[in-house]
C-alpha cells in the first residue's frame, strides 16, 4: 500500500499505510482516491466537449484546485475532503451538460433510430470509443469511396445524430461492448479506429490494422497525425473485403429530448396506474464474473415499466426482447456515459410535473461499476442528491469501509445482492 500524503511505502518506511508519520488515515487516503478518479472521468469528458468548442473557467479552475488538494501535507479533515469530492460531482454536472450541448449544436438534434447491425459486402472501417468528432472527420474522408464506416461499443449513440446517420458512409454498427473486442476486431477484415479509452491490448492478427488518435495508443497500432485519417481509408481499401451479414436490427436514440417530449403522455401514464416503475439500468460494464446480475435484473422488470439504459453496460441488457409500453419500446437507449446527464435532466422534470423530489418517484438506479467515467456520474448523481442508487457488482476497492459506511448513511448507497429477482421485489415493494 502507498501512501500519497507521505509518499512513502507503508510498512517498512515509517509509514504503516493508516495513520503513519504523515498522520494520514485510511479514509483521507480513500477520499482522495475517489477524488482523483472522478478528476479523470471528468476530464475525459471535458476533453471531448473541449474538442467541439465547449469549455467552462469554472470547471477549469475546480480540477486545479482539486488536484492541489491532494498534495501532500495539504488535507488531513474528513469533512471538507468530503466536500470536495461532492463538488467534483457537481462540477461533472457542468461537463456532460457541454458534452451534450456540443454533440446537438454539431451533429443535430437527435431522435429515435432503427441501426442495422452487422456489415455490407464491400471494404469497411470500425470505429470504436466515444469521440463522434473523429467519427464525423473520418466519415468525411471516406466521402466518394465505397469504404463503409460501423459503430462499435460506446460508438453506437453515434446514430442517434441526423448529421451522422444520414452520412453515405455510415452503414451501421457491428459488435458488442469493450471487452469482446479482441474476438471481434479478429474477425473484422477492415481496419479498426480507436478514439477513446476501452481500447484492449490487441492481438497480434489485427494489431496492424489498429490506428488511434491523440493519446490512445497501443502496442503495434497506427497514430493518425492530427485530423487525417485518410491512412485509415487507403488501408480498408487493402484489407480484404467485408461479407454481407444483417445481424439484427436495434432501436436507439432516445436522448432526453425525446423523452421529455413525451413527459405529458408519461405523467398521465402513471397517474393512471398504466407505468410501475422507471429503471435506470446501465453504467460501464466490466468483464468479471457477477454481471449477469445486471441482466437478470433488468430481464425481471414488469411489463409495465420503462427501461433507460446508457454507457456501455447496456451490452448486459439489450439482447432481451422487452416489448412495448405507450407505443414506445420499453428498453429506452439514452445514449453514451456521459448521457447520464440527460437521465438526471428527465429525472428532474419528471419530478417537477409530481410536485415531489426525484427521490420520491417511482425510479429505481442499478449501475454497473468499473473505470473513471462512472466514478464521476456516481458523484454527480449524489452530488444532486439521489438516493438509494444500487452499484455493483462487488464494492469498490478504493472505498474505506469507513467512508463507505458514510455514503451509505447519507445517501442509501446499496450494493447488488446475490439474488437479482429478490433486490427487484424490494425495489417494487
Amino acid at each position: 500500500m502507498f501512501c500519497n500524503q507521505c509518499e512513502q511505502t507503508a510498512k517498512g518506511t515509517g509509514c504503516d499505510g493508516a495513520v503513519g508519520v504523515c498522520g494520514k488515515n485510511e479514509d483521507i487516503q480513500s477520499l482522495q482516491e475517489i477524488l482523483l478518479y472522478g478528476l479523470k472521468g471528468m476530464a475525459s469528458y471535458a476533453h471531448h466537449a473541449r474538442r467541439l468548442g465547449k469549455t467552462d473557467e469554472g470547471v477549469n479552475a475546480f480540477i486545479e484546485e482539486a488536484l492541489f488538494s491532494t498534495v501532500t501535507n495539504v488535507n488531513f479533515d474528513l469533512g471538507s475532503t468530503l466536500e470536495m469530492v461532492l463538488e467534483c460531482g457537481r462540477q461533472n454536472f457542468r461537463v456532460m451538460e457541454m458534452l451534450d450541448e456540443g454533440h446537438v449544436e454539431r451533429f443535430g438534434n437527435p431522435s429515435p433510430t432503427t441501426v442495422r447491425e452487422g456489415t455490407v459486402a464491400g471494404p469497411g472501417i470500425l470505429v470504436t470509443g466515444h469521440d463522434m468528432l473523429d467519427l464525423e472527420n473520418l466519415l468525411e474522408a471516406c466521402e466518394g469511396t465505397d469504404v463503409k464506416v460501423y459503430t462499435h461499443g460506446e460508438m453506437l449513440p453515434a446514430h442517434m445524430y441526423p448529421k451522422l446517420r444520414e452520412h453515405p458512409n455510415l452503414a451501421g454498427h457491428y459488435g458488442g461492448p469493450w471487452q469482446k473486442q479482441k474476438k471481434e476486431f479478429d474477425a473484422f477484415s477492415g481496419p479498426v479506429l480507436a478514439t477513446t479509452n476501452c481500447l484492449l491490448i490487441p492481438k497480434e492478427s489485427y494489431a496492424d490494422r489498429i490506428f488511434h488518435t491523440r493519446c490512445t495508443a497501443v502496442p503495434g497500432g497506427t497514430r493518425i497525425d492530427g485530423d487525417d485519417f485518410s491512412p485509415v481509408v487507403a488501408k480498408a481499401q487493402q484489407c480484404e473485403p467485408l461479407p454481407e451479414n444483417e445481424t439484427r436490427q436495434s432501436t436507439v436514440g432516445f436522448h432526453h429530448s425525446v423523452i421529455l417530449g413525451l413527459a405529458e403522455t408519461i405523467v398521465q401514464a402513471v397517474k393512471d396506474g398504466k407505468i410501475s416503475r422507471f429503471f435506470l439500468i446501465g453504467g460501464c460494464d466490466g468483464a468479471e464474473t457477477g454481471r449477469n446480475y445486471f441482466s437478470d435484473y433488468a430481464e425481471a422488470t414488469p411489463d409495465d415499466s420503462f427501461i433507460l439504459t446508457l454507457g456501455c453496460g447496456k451490452y448486459r441488457i439489450r439482447d432481451h426482447e422487452y416489448g412495448e409500453l405507450l407505443g414506445v419500446p420499453r428498453l429506452l437507449d439514452m445514449g453514451q456515459c456521459n448521457d447520464a446527464y440527460g437521465a438526471i435532466k428527465v429525472a428532474v422534470a419528471l419530478a417537477g410535473a409530481f410536485d415531489c423530489t426525484v427521490n420520491d418517484l417511482p425510479l429505481t438506479l442499478v449501475i454497473s461499476w468499473f473505470e473513471q467515467k462512472a466514478v464521476a456520474v456516481l458523484l454527480t448523481l449524489l452530488a444532486l442528491g439521489v438516493k438509494g442508487i444500487t452499484i455493483g457488482p462487488k464494492p469498490p476497492a478504493f472505498i474505506s469501509p469507513n467512508v463507505f459506511k458514510v455514503l451509505q448513511e447519507k445517501f442509501d448507497l446499496r450494493l447488488t445482492g446475490e439474488d437479482a429477482k429478490a433486490d427487484l421485489a424490494v425495489a417494487m415493494a
